[in-house]
């Protein structure tokens, strides 16, 4: 793209003036409109070195209310951060519906980075770029503006910049090894820049090449470009997003009604497992703290299946340092107000760590589906985003765990007429139980859907009869040791 990149002709110093008038007082006007319609607005500002990122942000920024943008400067990744997934610190950050949020570099700079530094190979370079197409695709879908714009000046302006900055003791802290090193090694860096803005660029989150040559010509540049990426982008929000056929390898599992719930364990036989199974729990999340591995426990299940009782026999096996159970209610605002796998994200684990999710993720494609509070372009799209997502973490190297905790119906009225009828069970019952009990059937088949089409090979679900609850506990524990042990070679 750089190579090829035909420069738009600089207008002359009135008319450039003039139109840097008009686009301030068109982003000025468009602000409310991102405000009053929801729409969440990405910028990513790439470059060179010295091509000016920084100054053309806060020159925009001047023309946008304070209350609704932040500028983030992406420098090296912390140690905190790179215990997370590649993508994290990036949807970490990504802006509340009606907002701006300015990076000033971002993925592109670490990958492309890491790649000039030798410490990523092809297959993990096409591993990356799979991550970012997939991330900038979601962000799209889910009716988040994405703007990249790339700041590219020749070898000679960037070297006479980067003298002029040198050559001056109150500027030449900002010339940092990484631009003396580009600037050494500029063809090089080019083939990389390429070929990364060629991967990389598709018609929902398209590049923009900035000729940089000039500061306000850069800024009008942005500015405009900006503006009318924000008004299509109001134009195309009511739209539906094509639904994309799923592309991840599936297990083949069975509907809920054919599984059977006759599993009993007597009291003796579960004490005595209970105690086996837990101390070798506790040896496996050891060996797992100092292999770095994470692990990602999540369960979903039927009201008063026994869901609390699982997991306090699941954490009663681990360190307390090293785990930490994540209850999963309705989105708060600010939550409801960024992509929906925002606050998964947010609350996953660091390596050697372990996350249980008590609710999850899966909340898209039944609670939100039946109840009416996403869209069915919305609900049915999230069976491929979440695929994408737990791939995401599985190749980042964590192990993760799907537990449904399955009852009948007879067993789930049996347990609230017990909760609703004893003092100290009571705060476990509520009305929101009883109104989701009425729609037991529309639940089923939503659970059956979601099972056939997210048990993928690398992720698959596992239905824990509940029934016996103690049965249940047991099976868990057994699941998770098999697959601390595959991971951790001890199988």
């Amino acid at each position: 793209m750089l190579k090829n990149h035909v420069e738009q002709e600089k207008p002359r110093e009135e008319e450039l003036l003039r139109r840097l008038e008009d686009a301030r007082n068109h982003l000025f006007a468009l602000q409310m409109q991102i405000k009053d319609r929801g729409l969440p607005v990405l910028v990513l500002m790439e470059g060179w070195g010295a091509a000016g990122k920084g100054s053309t942000i806060g020159k925009i920024i001047r023309n946008i209310d304070p209350r609704f943008f932040k500028v983030a400067t992406m420098s090296a990744p912390t140690e905190e951060e790179l215990r997370k997934p590649f993508l994290y610190r990036y949807f970490a950050r990504l802006p509340e519906a009606g907002k701006f949020t300015f990076l000033d570099s971002g993925w592109m700079e670490e990958i492309t980075g890491d790649v000039l530094r030798d410490k990523l190979d092809q297959k993990g370079y096409a591993s990356r770029i799979e991550s970012v197409k997939r991330f900038e695709r979601q962000l799209t879908d889910n009716g988040y503006l994405v703007m990249k714009f790339f700041f590219h000046i020749e070898e000679k302006e960037q070297k006479k910049r980067l003298d002029g900055l040198l050559s001056n003791e109150d500027t030449s802290w900002r010339v940092s090894d990484s631009d003396r090193w580009q600037s050494k090694h500029y063809d090089k860096c080019m083939k990389v820049f390429d070929r990364y803005l060629n991967d990389t660029n598709v018609s929902t989150a398209p590049w923009y090449i900035v000729d940089a040559h000039s500061r306000k010509w850069a800024q009008l540049q942005v500015l405009e470009m900006l503006c009318q990426g924000i008004e299509v982008a109001l134009q195309n929000k009511s739209l539906a997003v094509p639904l994309l056929q799923n592309t991840f390898p599936l297990e083949k599992m069975p509907r809920l009604e054919e599984i059977p719930l006759d599993k009993t364990m007597e009291e003796e036989e579960y004490q005595e497992e209970l105690e086996k199974l837990q101390k070798r729990l506790g040896e496996l999340h050891n060996r797992l703290y100092r292999k770095r591995v994470p692990l990602i426990i999540a369960y979903e299940g039927w009201d008063a299946a026994g869901k609390g009782g699982n997991i306090k026999r699941i954490t009663g096996a681990l360190d307390p340092r090293g785990f930490e159970v994540h209850p999963i209610a309705s989105p708060e605002p600010h939550e409801k107000a960024r992509h929906y796998l925002w606050r998964f994200w947010t609350r996953l684990p660091k390596t050697g760590h372990v996350a249980i999710f008590d609710r999850t993720w899966y909340g898209r494609v039944m609670v939100e589906r039946i109840e009416g509070f996403c869209s069915t372009n919305d609900w049915q799209r999230a069976y491929n985003e979440i695929n994408e997502f737990e791939k995401e973490l599985v190749d980042w190297g964590a192990v993760v765990i799907k537990f449904w905790v399955h009852i009948d119906k007879d067993t789930q009225l049996e347990r609230f007429n017990e909760r609703q009828n004893t003092p100290e069970k009571r705060w476990k019952i509520t009305d929101e139980d009883w109104r989701n009990r009425e729609k037991w059937d529309a639940y089923e088949a939503a659970v059956n859907e979601m099972i056939q089409k997210t048990s993928t090979v690398y992720a698959p679900w596992h239905i824990l009869e509940s029934t016996d609850k103690k049965y249940a506990r047991i099976k868990a524990l057994k699941i998770v040791i098999r697959e601390l042990e595959k991971v951790l070679g001890e199988s």
